[in-house]
């Protein structure tokens, strides 16, 4: 008989992002003297895009939320305008990931707004929404965007009711849902989509997993484990598994990874701690990192996730004393890539009434663009129509390039006229010159974005996030950057008279042309006469 003898071998596992760390903004860089709303409902709060931060505030009578510039830190004005045309309690808002000028919001008072954001901000109180969806019976606690179809929204309420809405309408006031699914038993927790919008997960007061098809609002798969009260889901990416948050028997906190095929049992389960607080998840598709970030904690945790057993490795934490009541996140075409930035929180600190900058850095000596941490990424352009949808059709995310110039300035979208922002309005701490500066950008954008792509400028950008307007950036607050935005905008002139030259020149060669043309015309009509 042969005795095989073992041999130990240390498991090393490579990994690109196993020294990732967080880097919080400084004092200057955050958002100071915010009115953060007292709500126990286990959301966000907050939501970004790479031009605005809305967050949902704390007001007497009605329920409201701030819009400021993705650029306006500092100390915020405790009058600055709100959004405020909820008679109710705001509780979740949403950003379109298509539009960074259209968010939607949902309240205690049952119903859904979808308001059209003016370019410059809000700049006074902004009370008529765009649209307003009224269909359910009790207070929406939820609401999500369909994440490949144009103006599709999803929201669900305390009836257990999920609705599907069409925005594509002339309707201001919605009052039916193009879909209504009733398969819930109790409140629903959480919704995810898929990266195509094809499936569907939510978590449900009843402890049960659902994945659902969206199209007919039939279940596919169910899960109910007994050993896992779930409050949190997450579909990662393309795959094909699902990851919940919640408690255990024993009310610790875990996590539980589900195969998405077969929901009679999770793949693996893992205890955190024995804290209170809602686990929030966040997935970024592109690194296959997991970031776990717990309600009232000052830690968030961070994992890779791979396809093959164990599934979750633990990369490390990030430590903090302040604790987050929620947390918003910067979408990828909104990163500073020139400093290997892989994802952002804007983490909500009830306490200090402040809302701070939290970056996931990638440590890498070259200043270059890395182009292994940031593959093709998901765009703000949708790849389905809301009537395609509607027809069953499915189809993947339209992707674009993280590479500082390998994408056009999106030009502003026209807003509805009946929406009463106008820029005559401005607040007092605002910078008249700034924003007469970038409303002259605006309107010359839509004109020329073309020959601003030929010519590969980039002198609108800022060294903090890719093809934002100088106009939106906050005042500056040292002799350095006075003079800098001065250079800026001195090139941004010479720019301009150097294309009108061009359209000059352009139009004398026209001119010239016809004149031409008309010459031979009378010349050939000359030699026809007999």
């Amino acid at each position: 008989m042969t005795v095989s003898k073992m041999t130990w071998r240390p498991q090393y596992r490579s990994s690109k992002f196993r020294h990732v760390f967080g880097k919080a903004a400084s004092k200057e860089s955050c958002y100071d003297g915010v009115p953060i709303t007292r709500s126990v409902q286990d959301n966000n709060f907050c939501a970004v895009n790479p031009r605005f931060l809305a967050v949902i505030t704390e007001c007497a009578g009605g329920g409201a939320f701030l819009v400021l510039s993705i650029h306006h830190t500092g100390k915020v004005d405790p009058h600055h305008p709100r959004v405020s045309g909820h008679r109710g309690n705001v509780l979740d808002i949403k950003w379109n990931p298509f539009n960074d000028y259209c968010i939607a919001s949902c309240s205690e008072d049952t119903t859904v707004k979808v308001w059209e954001i003016p370019p410059h901000g809000v700049l006074k109180n902004l009370t008529v929404p765009w649209k307003e969806l009224q269909g359910h019976s009790r207070r929406v606690g939820l609401i999500e965007w369909h994440p490949t179809a144009n103006n599709i929204l999803l929201s669900t309420a305390y009836d257990y009711q999920i609705m599907i809405w069409n925005l594509d309408c002339h309707e201001q006031v919605i009052k039916n849902p193009v879909r209504t699914i009733s398969l819930h038993t109790d409140v629903v927790l959480s919704m995810s989509f898929n990266t195509d919008g094809s499936l569907l997960a939510t978590t449900c007061k009843d402890r049960k997993v659902r994945l659902i098809d969206p199209h007919s609002g039939n279940m596919l798969q169910e899960g109910n484990c007994k050993t896992h009260k779930a409050s949190k889901v997450l579909i990662l990416g393309n795959m094909k598994m699902l990851l919940t948050t919640g408690t255990s028997r024993w009310n610790h906190r875990q996590i539980s990874l589900w195969d998405q095929d077969d929901l009679s049992a999770p793949l693996l389960q893992e205890n955190l701690d024995g804290s209170s607080g809602v686990l929030f998840p966040f997935y970024d598709p592109d690194t296959h990192m997991l970031y776990i970030a717990g309600k009232g904690d000052g830690n968030m945790r961070y994992y890779e996730i791979s396809s093959e057993k164990p599934y979750i490795h633990y990369l490390t934490d990030y430590r903090s004393s302040l604790p987050q009541k929620g947390m918003g996140v910067m979408p990828k075409r909104g990163l500073d890539v020139s400093s290997c930035e892989v994802f952002r929180f804007y983490k909500l600190v009830t306490i200090k009434s402040l809302i701070e900058p939290l970056s996931m850095i990638v440590p890498r000596r070259s200043e270059s663009y890395q182009e292994d941490i940031y593959p093709m990424t998901a765009s703000n352009k949708p790849a389905l129509t809301a009537e395609e949808w509607l027809s069953g059709i499915n189809k993947g995310q339209m992707l674009m390039s993280l590479k500082p110039g390998s994408r056009e300035a999106e030009p502003y979208p026209e807003l509805n006229k009946g929406m009463g922002n106008s820029l005559d309005s401005c607040r007092s701490q605002s910078k008249p010159g700034a924003l007469q500066l970038a409303y002259i950008q605006d309107q010359l954008g839509t004109k020329d974005g073309n020959d601003r792509v030929q010519a590969g400028d980039d002198s609108g950008r800022t060294p903090v996030s890719n093809g934002e307007d100088l106009g939106l950036c906050s005042p500056p607050r040292t002799e350095n950057e006075l003079r800098l935005k001065f250079h800026k905008q001195q090139e941004e002139i010479r720019r301009l008279r150097e294309l009108l030259q061009q359209r000059d020149v352009r139009v004398k060669q026209l001119e010239l042309e016809i004149k031409n043309i008309k010459n031979s015309q009378s010349q050939t009509s000359l030699t026809d006469l007999p």
